[in-house]
Order: C-alpha cells, then structure tokens, then sequence
C-alpha cells in the first residue's frame, strides 16, 4: 500500500507526496483544510491516498473493514467534502464509475485502457498548469486543462483474450 505525506499544511490544496507515516498527519490535512475532524473523515482520506483511482465502493469496503458500520451514502458525503476541500480529487473517465485519488494540485492527466478499464497517471502534458489552452475560452479565465489518455496497456497488449472492461478496477 502506497502513503503520502502531506508537506504543505497551511492551504486546501495540499500536496501529497513522499509517504504519510502516521493518523496525525491525516488529521493535520483534515483540520488545515478546515473540516472538522471525524473517524470517517480520517478513515475515507487514508483509504484514498493508500490507493489510486479508488471508486467509492471500494473505499467503502475498506474504510467498513477500518471503522465499522458506515453507509455508502456516508463514504460519497466524505468523498465530496474532501473533494470540495481539495485533499481529493475526482476523475470520471468515460464509462466507468468516478474514481478517487489524493494526487491533487499538480494537473496531471490520466490514460485508461479500453480493455480492462486500467487507470494511470500521467505527469502534465506541457509544461504547468493549464498546459493546454483552447484555440477559443469564451471569455473563461483557464486555470486547468483535463486530459484523458485511452489506449490498451501492457497487459491487454499482450494477450489474445483481454480481459473484460472491469467496473470497479
């Protein structure tokens, strides 16, 4: 399982990095973006920065193995407010039910396979953010671009049979 460690303490729009060592410091992240601090809370921010582009059923599964009885309509209310706060981001690529990852503030982009329904990062296109710029905004200020990237991975390359397009991968 993979843990960030959240240097920038003073802003919302934190940066996730390194490994997070501790509960500590999640509540640090929780506090600073200025929600109040709940098991819940705590629970659904370790579940996504241990993981990567996480539904929230799977984070409901495994925040309920953590804490106990929590409702899935509980897990999305986490969801969003640590969305809205800006410790989590959310992706909806086509298809495929939102995804969840604590990769956030660094515009980066996604490529998913249209086999199996894989999901990666892939570090900004060009340059920072937004790093791309419609040939016409509309009179839009453009603070960031999202980019999704399809095509078949390795695995899926390489086999004669790939695998179905998994809902909940």
């Amino acid at each position: 399982m993979e843990w960030f460690r959240i240097r920038s303490y003073g802003s919302a729009r934190v940066t996730l990095t390194d490994r997070l060592t501790d509960r500590l410091d999640l509540i640090a992240a929780v506090r600073a973006a200025g929600l109040r601090v709940t098991g819940p809370r705590v629970a659904v921010l370790s579940e996504v920065s241990g993981r990567k582009h996480v539904t929230a059923d799977q984070v409901a599964q495994a925040v309920r193995e953590q804490i106990g009885t929590i409702s899935t309509q509980a897990v999305y209310d986490v969801l969003g407010a640590l969305t809205r706060a800006g410790l989590v981001r959310r992706i909806e690529p086509a298809g495929s039910p939102a995804r969840y990852e604590a990769r956030v503030g660094d515009n980066h982009h996604h490529v998913v396979c249209r086999s199996c329904g894989a999901i990666t990062d892939v570090d900004c296109v060009i340059g920072a953010a937004p790093c791309l710029s419609p040939a016409e905004a509309s009179g839009f200020v453009i603070d960031a671009a999202e980019v999704t990237f399809w095509g078949l991975c390795p695995t899926c390359q390489t086999t004669s049979n790939p695998p179905e397009k998994e809902s909940s991968r």
